[in-house]
């Protein structure tokens, strides 16, 4: 599986993009919020990227972040969801705004979303609201394909918190009475679970 693409944007006609890999091709679809973020025509780009294959082609998906891409194969998950549906949800709410849509169960949001119906909105947030912590990392401390992607001591233990089961909004309190310059994640996770103990 292609799990991501760097080189240079050759065409962007949203919802498709060209990426020139060393003199190859490779044809993309991404939602508008990848697009939002995309260089100039002729520019350095990287995108994580999704492959679906179908009876009558292999279609590639390209997203600017890795949680974009991880609520896209989340979206495909959801029965009656394909592909279209899911681009259409990403191009219609960010990561943060969809998961705020969830967890308010806020089902005349979602339909306002093209192609989106109320049978598919309920759909959508009954079962994705189980899942929807896992989408929930700050794009800030994942980092994004299209610049390096910088790993700190604290996004580390903030993933493998809510990797725990901790809602991200405890986590982010559990990591400010971890606050130290110069801890490892080891000993930021130690302090944070120390302090989620305390009653």
């Amino acid at each position: 599986m292609i799990g991501f693409l760097k080189g240079r944007l050759a065409l962007k006609l949203p919802p498709s993009l060209m990426v020139d890999v060393n003199g190859v091709g490779y044809e993309l679809e991404a939602p508008m919020s990848t697009f939002y973020g995309l260089p100039a025509a002729g520019e350095p780009v990287a995108l994580f990227t999704h492959l679906v294959v179908r009876e009558d082609a292999h279609v590639l998906f390209g997203f600017g972040t890795e949680s974009e891409r991880r609520l896209f194969r989340g979206l495909l998950k959801v029965s009656g969801v394909g592909p279209k549906i899911a681009l259409g949800i990403l191009s219609g709410a960010s990561v943060e705004d969809f998961l705020r849509i969830v967890e308010a169960e806020d089902v005349a949001m979602l339909t306002r979303i093209p192609g989106i119906g109320r049978k598919t909105a309920e759909r959508v947030i009954i079962e994705m609201r189980d899942s929807v912590q896992k989408f929930a990392a700050p794009s800030a401390r994942e980092g994004s394909a299209l610049g390096p992607v910088v790993s700190s001591p604290q996004g580390e233990a903030f993933a493998a918190l809510v990797a725990l089961g901790y809602k991200p909004p405890e986590v982010a309190r559990l990591l400010k009475a971890a606050d130290e310059p110069g801890l490892s994640t080891t000993e930021i996770i130690r302090r944070a679970l120390k302090a989620a103990a305390k009653p």
